[in-house]
């Protein structure tokens, strides 16, 4: 397993650089990530480049044994880019330009920005691309951060009117698919098509959904320009990006499809500030975390989901390439971290999946908007609080080389897919209907019971799995052969659990006319015969044989009346709300409500030892977290106290804020 760190040498002084170098190869690091917002140190003036200063970065810390991972820096265009050519600018929905002085600030559909991206990394390339010194290149930083994935500008509406016309290929089409006879909206040429901008009352939530596609299209095609180039001139190095987690506003498997590997951006007591809201129901108290966990630890469970995702990017290990090692500067509180809470967060990493671990930063900068953000070095460079950290894990290594020899090998997947959350983001119907929130109910309920997961796309390799849960499958899912279970692209799988809202839409956005839910009542044997969400505090009372599931059901129901199916619940009224339908070798189940947390675990419980799936402890106290890579079985603890779990019927003690690993060979 690597572990580096984020360093930003332009900020120092040059008689620093090799004590900074020699001070990393003590702390047992390994690489380091140069340069990716440093575009105005390389290209001061137009065309005229200055490499002294990377030349020798790069000859100190390679000196002192450690690999370098380059930034490409599009992520930051330099002052004379944007007020020569203010047409690089991204606009707002509400039409404003995002102006110098920040970061991402630029349209990526922009003819203008796209030739300086080509020139700035054909550059960067032809003069680092073969050195021998670059282990690998990270394109751009964090696509979308800061409300930047959607540009409204000129450019964006001729290019979709383009990317629609291929989409498309007949106008007619277009008007067909997206229900343009209602109000009146029909075109009868590509060029009367606009953007859904703040201009528009209620954009058509198929114009739309088609708008958030284009938007992340138009980020894969830019990103794809510069890999073509580091491809040509940097050949046998690895490619990345560092994406954020449960950012929704860009499709993060199409983003990835073309990199070696994925990276993510892991802040613990920051992220959750962020996804909270997203996740828990409404109405939690986020003031602070729940009060079993550590107070500095953020919340694990968050941070888990956000690493199986990305695990599930491209179903492979992953790095985190900015890991919090402090405190942080744009969180609501940030909360200082004691000695212990980053070798946790390392080992949290290593757990699910992650095969390098870069801290950022080296040392907390003096310099404008992030002075309040730590590093593993202080603002005067003495040792910050994940010094201690590392150092322990030097002792660590060689078992996080043998932890980290074998990927995560779940048996669960749970489909997840941005049309499908776009759809619901752009049309809940309840307001406080979110695709995240519901699939957090079972991601959470599988942690619960120590079971893992692989969350992936539907069109994901399904042949490691015998059970996939899909929430939410919203869109037309025609996509998602799973017709034939016996075909051996999914002969393993046993069983698919389908949620609420399933089937409703076509791909375009429109409601199917076909009997809900839709393409999928072949695989279900049932019909949905109502829909409806619940007011607070009304509820169906539910009649069910399986233990522990209680309670009524609520905020969204809907009725199911068996064809090929067998209930398994009912509602009081005697109608099915939840049904088995036997479909080759395997079994398909379809919930009619959205299940409370309890009742998740009640159901999942119930249907794990049906799919020969067992939990990797048999008792997992509130805190206490499993994993699993090869023959290691991992613990960590994220509480104050000692936890105990129960391993193949021994006691293991987990100390407060610690990881304990038992080996099962």
């Amino acid at each position: 397993m690597k572990l580096g760190v984020c360093y930003y040498p332009e900020h120092w002084p040059r008689q620093q650089w090799a004590e900074d170098a020699r001070l990393m190869g003590e702390a047992g690091l390994d690489l380091v990530r140069l340069a990716e917002f440093a575009w105005a140190k390389l290209e001061p003036q137009p065309g005229r480049y200055d490499w002294a200063w990377l030349d020798e970065a790069i000859e100190v810390l390679a000196g002192a044994g450690l690999e370098v991972v380059l930034g490409t820096p599009t992520a930051t265009p330099p002052v004379w880019l944007t007020r020569q050519q203010p047409d690089i600018l991204r606009r707002d929905k509400n039409g404003c330009f995002r102006d110098h002085g920040t970061r991402r600030h630029y349209c990526p559909n922009s003819p203008t920005y796209r030739d300086h991206s080509r020139r700035i990394v054909t550059a960067m390339a032809e003069r680092y691309g073969q050195d021998e010194r670059i282990v690998g290149w990270q394109i751009d930083n964090e696509f979308g951060g800061g409300s930047t994935a959607r540009c409204y500008c000129d450019h964006c509406t001729a290019v979709f009117q383009t990317w629609l016309s291929e989409r498309y290929g007949r106008v007619e089409q277009l008007n067909e698919a997206w229900g343009t006879i209602f109000w009146s909206q029909t075109y009868a040429d590509w060029s009367e098509i606009g953007l859904p901008h703040d201009g528009l009352d209620k954009p058509n939530p198929s114009h739309e959904l088609d708008y958030f596609r284009f938007a992340s299209d138009s980020f894969v095609s830019y990103q794809q320009e510069q890999i073509d180039i580091l491809r040509r001139l940097a050949p046998g190095r690895f490619i990345t990006h560092n994406f954020m987690g449960l950012f929704r506003d860009l499709d993060q498997f199409d983003m990835a499809a073309a990199l070696d590997f994925v990276t993510w951006d892991a802040y613990p007591t920051g992220n959750p500030d962020r996804w909270r809201q997203l996740l828990y129901p409404p109405g939690s108290d986020f003031s602070q975390n729940d009060p079993v966990y550590a107070y500095d630890v953020g919340e694990p469970l968050l941070i888990n989901m956000a690493h199986d995702l990305t695990r599930g990017l491209k179903q492979a290990p992953f790095w985190v390439m900015e890991q919090q090692c402090g405190h942080i500067n744009w969180g609501d509180i940030n909360p200082g971290i004691r000695p212990g809470t980053p070798r946790l967060w390392t080992w949290q990493a290593a757990a699910a999946g992650a095969d390098g671990v870069v801290y950022f930063r080296w040392r907390a900068t003096v310099l404008a908007q992030e002075q309040y953000h730590s590093g593993l070095r202080q603002h005067d460079g003495s040792p910050g609080v994940a010094w201690g950290d590392l150092l322990r894990l030097q002792a660590e290594r060689d078992l996080l080389a043998e932890v980290t020899a074998v990927p995560p090998t779940p048996r669960v997947a749970l489909l997840f897919d941005y049309d499908d959350l776009w759809a619901i983001q752009l049309q809940p119907h309840r307001h406080d209907f979110d695709y995240l929130r519901h699939h957090f109910v079972f991601y959470q309920a599988l942690s619960r019971l120590g079971i893992p997961v692989d969350i992936v796309s539907p069109q994901a390799d399904l042949s490691r799995y015998t059970l996939l849960i899909a929430p939410t499958l919203h869109l037309d899912s025609s996509h998602l052969d799973l017709s034939g279970f016996e075909q051996s692209a999914i002969a393993n799988l046993t069983g698919l659990l389908l949620g609420v809202r399933s089937g409703f839409k076509t791909a375009s956005n429109k409601v199917t006319m076909d009997p809900l839910p839709g393409a999928l009542r072949p695989l279900t044997g049932t019909t949905v015969t109502n829909w409806q969400s619940l007011p607070p505090g009304i509820g169906w009372p539910l009649d069910s044989e399986i233990p522990d599931l209680i309670g009524p059901a609520t905020y969204w129901t809907e009725t199911l009346q068996p064809e090929t199916a067998v209930p398994l619940v009912r509602y009081a009224d005697g109608t099915a709300a939840l049904t088995e339908n036997v479909v080759g070798n395997s079994r398909v189940y379809h919930l009619g409500w959205y299940p409370t947390l309890d009742q998740a675990i009640a159901l999942l419980r119930y249907l794990a030892p049906r799919h020969g799936l067992t939990p990797l402890a048999d008792r997992l106290p509130p805190g206490l977290f499993a994993s699993q890579r090869g023959d290691y079985l991992i613990l960590l603890n994220y509480t104050d106290q000692s936890l105990t779990a129960v391993v193949n019927g021994s006691d293991v003690v987990v100390n407060g804020r610690d990881v304990k690993i038992v080996r099962s060979a």
